[in-house]
């Protein structure tokens, strides 16, 4: 595999625009939403706004691939343990589990997105909105999940190039599980959610499909019906990866404590912000570390996680010395690109 390379950080944060914060939630045509909040905070000052449907501040909403984040959090916490070893292939823990035709993929290559794991065959379809609503109460277990990983080689020799992949969260969330003897949910809120007093934030079990208590709600368009209420659904199909439930006070106060130490020694910390030198699949520099993700806006640079769930968008990012963070959720109508929309909004009126 090739040197690993960790990109330097030196934040230039500009003053907060609170005129320019409020506009960038609050067009809710583009894309349509329902509903948007944004929690901006670190040392560089505080702000939170929010428009559209009447929600409080701690609210729950569905936090979609954040969840990347706690999983890989708890990963690392084990290495440092000494019960994982990130250059161990994910088969010599999970033995059986994966197509025999695909090669060793080591914990640190899941983590990354560098194992190269073919796309699952046999997913149900979710093309349109109806179908995701007739399909919302599908109930999956992780190891379904994996089953549908076809026997093949793998996409690419892992290590050598970066994809996306959920299924690698999924596998990373069962690693969990074999090594601690618990389900991956206990040990987040065992080793972050109780430490940190993140109330408001959980992981739902496999037939839990409702949000506890107060909550944002989501709704898709759904062509001949209109506004359907999303917010009822079992994501258990992304179990590990996807599933996770929080407000965006909690996302501030774990994007804090991870960012300045809290709970990983500073060895492994450093894999967070750390992009392995290849290319991703689809061109360009890879962009994904251990958990995280990272980009330059504006001259910017921030580090943190996107997530979406159908009838929400959420995320989480921080600049490295946490001058700057920002925590938001939003409600779109469609699933599709144009949520991009708001999310380019909020990091420019953030970085700008």
């Amino acid at each position: 595999m090739k040197s690993l390379v960790t990109a330097a950080v030196i934040a230039l944060v500009p003053p907060l625009n609170p005129d320019a914060l409020q506009a960038a939630i609050s067009d809710l045509e583009h894309p349509v939403v329902t509903s948007a909040q944004l929690r901006v905070s670190g040392s560089a000052g505080s702000w939170y706004g929010k428009a559209g449907a009447v929600a409080r501040q701690d609210d729950r909403f569905r936090i979609g691939s954040v969840t990347k984040v706690f999983v890989a959090t708890v990963v690392l916490q084990l290495v440092a343990e000494r019960k994982v070893d990130l250059g161990t292939p994910i088969q010599h823990y999970l033995p059986g589990l994966l197509p025999p035709s695909l090669e060793p993929v080591t914990v640190g290559q899941l983590l990354n997105h560098t194992s190269g794991i073919p796309f699952e065959v046999g997913f149900p379809d979710l093309s349109t909105p109806d179908k995701v609503v007739a399909h919302r109460y599908d109930r999956w277990t992780p190891e379904q999940r994996v089953r549908l990983v076809p026997d093949t080689k793998a996409k690419f020799p892992p290590g050598t190039a970066q994809e996306y992949r959920g299924i690698n969260y999924v596998l990373a969330a069962l690693l969990i599980e074999k090594v601690t003897g618990h389900a991956y949910g206990h040990e987040v809120e065992a080793r972050i959610l109780c430490p940190l007093g993140l109330t408001r934030t959980y992981v739902p079990g496999l037939n839990e499909t409702r949000i506890r208590g107060s909550h944002v709600r989501g709704y898709l368009d759904v062509p001949g019906r209109g506004l359907v209420d999303v917010s009822d659904y079992n994501t258990s199909m992304s179990y590990g990866e996807g599933d996770m439930i929080s407000t965006t006070g909690d996302l501030t106060r774990f994007t804090s404590a991870l960012f300045g130490g809290e709970l990983l020694p500073p060895n492994l910390l450093s894999h967070l912000f750390t992009v392995p030198a290849v290319s991703m699949v689809d061109g360009g520099p890879a962009r994904y570390s251990a958990g995280l993700q990272t980009a330059t806006i504006n001259g910017v640079t921030v580090w943190g996680k996107t997530g979406e769930q159908y009838g929400y968008n959420a995320g989480m990012f921080s600049t490295r010395d946490q001058q700057r963070r920002i925590a938001y959720s939003f409600t779109p109508t469609v699933s599709d690109g144009t949520q991009q929309q708001m999310t380019l909004r909020i990091v420019n009126a953030v970085t700008r």
